[in-house]
């Protein structure tokens, strides 16, 4: 017994140490963007032709191909979904500022609750609707400080991304074969072929190709591979709670090194919306330990 609680706690250590480095490289990814220093059409043509190549070379065997061609029509809405994630998520941080964004996108699990019970017709707990109410407030106090300045594009924008996010995790639960990797790289692909019209990717200076690779090559991939293999220790309720830390750090970032102070209205709106996710999060992790105890005391 005493090994066997052994091995869960190095299990769950392990598990906490990958989502952990997972979501601090992630958490750069609005820096990234910044730092780019070039439109959005080309950060889009560039980061998903980057993390297709990637992806496409690591994950993407005959094999791991099989689950998606036994389902070729949801596997295709699933990469658009993530092509469209991709491409809102860098014209909302090239059109507000990157609090907003961070804050908006952390709502994403609740959309998912909502696609959920409107397509699957899976109860959704009460404390989740509660906090759903009070993560649309937070939303519009976050929406608000937009109203008077030029953010309110990029906060549209990061709102269809958290939407897109939230009908992609309702897609994947509707069919867990789905091998996420080789989705990845096939949302990519997309990404890059719609923002080609738009992108000039050959017209950039050198700067701006050694940000791009950076992102698309190492810090994506990475943060992706850390994050998937931490599901493999944790619950994905426990892991999901770690995007919190992302859209804190996220913010950050751009505050510390680039001096992008986030308004007051985003400190207030993000404040309630991240603790209501964090104790919606908690209190979801709680019951659901709380019946795997009783679970195994019914067996002994």
């Amino acid at each position: 017994m005493a090994a066997t609680s052994s091995d869960a706690a190095a299990s769950h250590s392990r598990g906490l140490t990958l989502a952990t480095l997972g979501i601090v490289i992630l958490s750069f990814d609005s820096l990234l963007v910044r730092l780019a220093a070039t439109d959005g059409w080309n950060v889009a043509f560039w980061r998903g032709a980057f993390m297709a190549l990637v992806m496409g070379l690591f994950y993407c065997q005959r094999r791991r191909l099989a689950t998606l061609n036994a389902h070729r029509g949801v596997s295709l809405v699933s990469a658009g979904l993530l092509a469209a994630i991709s491409l809102l998520f860098v014209m909302a941080v090239m059109h507000t500022r990157v609090a907003n964004v961070v804050v908006i996108l952390s709502t994403a699990p609740l959309f998912a609750a909502i696609f959920t019970r409107l397509f699957l017709q899976e109860r959704v707990a009460a404390r989740t609707w509660v906090a759903i109410g009070l993560a649309m407030l937070g939303l519009v106090i976050v929406f608000a400080g937009s109203l008077t300045g030029d953010g309110l594009l990029g906060d549209l924008y990061a709102l269809g991304a958290a939407m897109a996010v939230g009908a992609n995790l309702t897609l994947l639960r509707r069919y867990p074969v789905l091998d996420r990797l080789p989705l990845i790289a096939g949302g990519g692909i997309i990404t890059a072929l719609i923002a080609w019209p738009m992108a000039t990717p050959l017209a950039l200076d050198t700067q701006s190709y050694a940000v791009l690779a950076l992102m698309g090559l190492v810090q994506m991939p990475l943060a992706t591979a850390l994050i998937n293999n931490a599901t493999r220790y944790l619950p994905s309720a426990e892991v999901a709670l770690f995007y919190l830390v992302e859209a804190i750090l996220g913010t950050l970032w751009v505050w510390w090194l680039l001096g992008e102070e986030p308004p007051e209205a985003t400190l207030y709106g993000g404040l309630l919306t991240l603790v209501t996710l964090l104790v919606n999060g908690w209190l979801g992790l709680r019951r659901s330990r709380s019946r795997r105890v009783a679970a195994a005391s019914r067996a002994e």
